[in-house]
């Protein structure tokens, strides 16, 4: 599993890129790009990381990242069984816009009209999401772009849609205030890369069972202090607060999927009793498991 962590995409000759995803499931190595990255998800289920903020995603999830924000959008475990017959087999759908920030020369958007999108821009390196009003709009532009062929008329369209975006208030940030990427080029192809992935891969497919810090740390070749001190470094949080943080995204899933009751969900999602399930919840989420399904369905 060799892979690095910046990615660099493939060149093109036009100003920007724009993709249909369709896949199995998206892109499971938590990674990072100098490009801006718009991306919105029209099939698929799982859990996104993106800096430091933990989340899960589904149809209609819609962000926008700056430069060099790390991020994973990792499927749920289903889309990764090989055992599904073809003709039932989960698939991962999105639309995804690269484009660098010179892409239209590099004075463009110093310019005083661009001042609003000038704006866009600096948020976006924090990550930025957007409730269902600007979802649904945005959607609709994306499909649009998709269509419309390479040319002026494009780039036309895509200054539309990100115009719009900036004028959109519904947005939330994605990663705290102090988030920055500790990732040194040294690291980003090698055994440190490694380590940080494998230690991602293990939580996410052990996060409902007891999770031993000697067995982390042991995956990642280090005494448990010197795992902790390395992760909180590269994490901006720690160990025991990133499971919590992937526990609690899994609780909202199933929350919002209506079928299982709270005590259900507390046990699915790892918590062995239900008052530190609350107690995590509203830590994380900063509401009740209860008051978070009512927001959920004002919202959506």
């Amino acid at each position: 599993m060799k892979q690095a962590l910046r990615k660099d995409l493939e060149p093109v000759g036009a100003s920007f890129t724009v993709k249909e995803l369709v896949e199995p499931h998206f892109d499971p190595n938590w990674h990072f790009h100098p490009h801006y990255q718009l991306f919105l998800v029209e099939e698929g289920t799982g859990t996104r990381f993106i800096g430091d903020s933990i989340k899960p995603f589904g149809p209609g999830d819609l962000v926008f990242l700056g430069p060099n924000l790390p991020h994973l959008w990792r499927s749920d475990q289903a889309y990764f069984d090989k055992r599904t017959d073809r003709a039932t087999a989960l698939v991962a759908r999105g639309i995804v816009v690269y484009f660098s920030e010179d892409f239209l020369g590099r004075e463009f958007f110093t310019k005083q009209e661009m001042a609003s999108l000038r704006q866009l821009l600096d948020h976006a390196r924090r990550g930025l999401e957007w409730n269902s009003t600007t979802r649904n709009q945005t959607e609709a532009s994306l499909r649009n772009l998709t269509t419309q062929p390479a040319g002026f008329g494009r780039v036309l369209r895509l200054l539309t849609l990100l115009d719009d975006l900036s004028h959109a208030t519904d947005y939330r940030f994605l990663t705290s205030p102090g988030y920055t990427n500790t990732v040194k080029p040294a690291e980003t192809d090698g055994a440190a890369y490694r380590r940080m992935q494998q230690v991602h891969d293990y939580v996410l497919e052990h996060f409902p069972d007891d999770l031993s810090l000697d067995t982390v740390a042991d995956l990642a070749g280090m005494t448990p202090p010197a795992f902790c001190r390395y992760f909180k470094a590269r994490a901006n949080k720690t160990f025991s607060e990133f499971v919590s943080e992937v526990r609690i995204g899994h609780a909202c899933k199933l929350l919002m999927g209506g079928k299982l009751n709270i005590t259900q969900i507390s046990l699915e999602s790892g918590f062995r009793t239900l008052s530190n399930f609350n107690r995590q919840f509203k830590d994380i989420t900063g509401q009740t498991p209860s008051s978070y399904v009512k927001t959920y369905r004002q919202l959506y």
